[in-house]
């Protein structure tokens, strides 16, 4: 893809995931069911965060792609390794968690990650561009650009250590409040709890792994240009 292209793509993903993130983090006071969106605000559901963190990235991409066009090549090595980074550790998996995993509890039992009190707050389409989209906008930014991965330790380590803090934070509100983040969460034991989030970090891991993959599959090992 042409870097002017290329750039054209980033800059509307940026503002794309901007304006929903805008959307989904200034639903007014009064709307917001009394259960929801308490203590932490938003900022405790995994699916906001990643709104955020697509954000960023895009918006890092788009500085990526404008420092290339003006043959800035230096200071553009530099964006474009961190871009990579940003990418491969938290960008691809962390969606494709966010959709699959959203996708699957709520065909299973909607209540236990998105109660239907929810479906008067938010609009169908920012639930869409929430826990859909997201998906196939990771996919599309593999197929447009190739990504260079970390080695595989410092990627997991990094990774990890990420997932690490948002179950801190997730315990932590618990541990104020008495409520867990998602209901799914009350129904197993502490034991069953840490499993479940060990199956979580394992299935995170994994599309971390097929993420890599795939880049290497489109691009080649070491395909990469100014």
């Amino acid at each position: 893809m042409e870097i002017s292209t290329l750039a054209t793509y980033h800059c509307l993903a940026f503002v794309w995931y901007f304006f929903v993130a805008y959307s989904i983090l200034h639903i007014r006071t009064e709307e917001r069911p009394s259960e929801v969106f308490l203590y932490g605000g938003q900022w405790k559901y995994l699916t906001v965060l990643n709104l955020v963190l697509q954000a960023v990235f895009y918006g890092v991409s788009f500085l990526a792609d404008v420092l290339r066009l003006i043959k800035k090549l230096r200071c553009a090595k530099c964006v474009i390794s961190s871009r990579d980074l940003l990418f491969s550790v938290l960008a691809f998996p962390v969606s494709t968690f966010v959709s699959i995993s959203f996708w699957a509890l709520y065909t299973y039992n909607r209540e236990l990650v998105y109660p239907k009190s929810l479906d008067g707050v938010i609009p169908l389409w920012l639930n869409h561009a929430m826990h859909t989209a997201v998906l196939p906008f990771a996919v599309l930014e593999i197929l447009a650009t190739p990504h260079r991965y970390p080695a595989k330790k410092k990627g997991l380590i990094l990774l990890g250590f990420v997932a690490f803090l948002y179950i801190s934070w997730v315990l932590w509100i618990y541990s104020v409040t008495g409520e867990w983040v998602y209901p799914l969460f009350a129904l197993f034991s502490p034991a069953g709890l840490a499993a479940f989030f060990a199956g979580s970090l394992a299935v995170i891991v994994s599309f971390y792994n097929f993420g890599e993959f795939f880049n290497r599959m489109i691009w080649g090992q070491s395909k990469f240009c100014f």
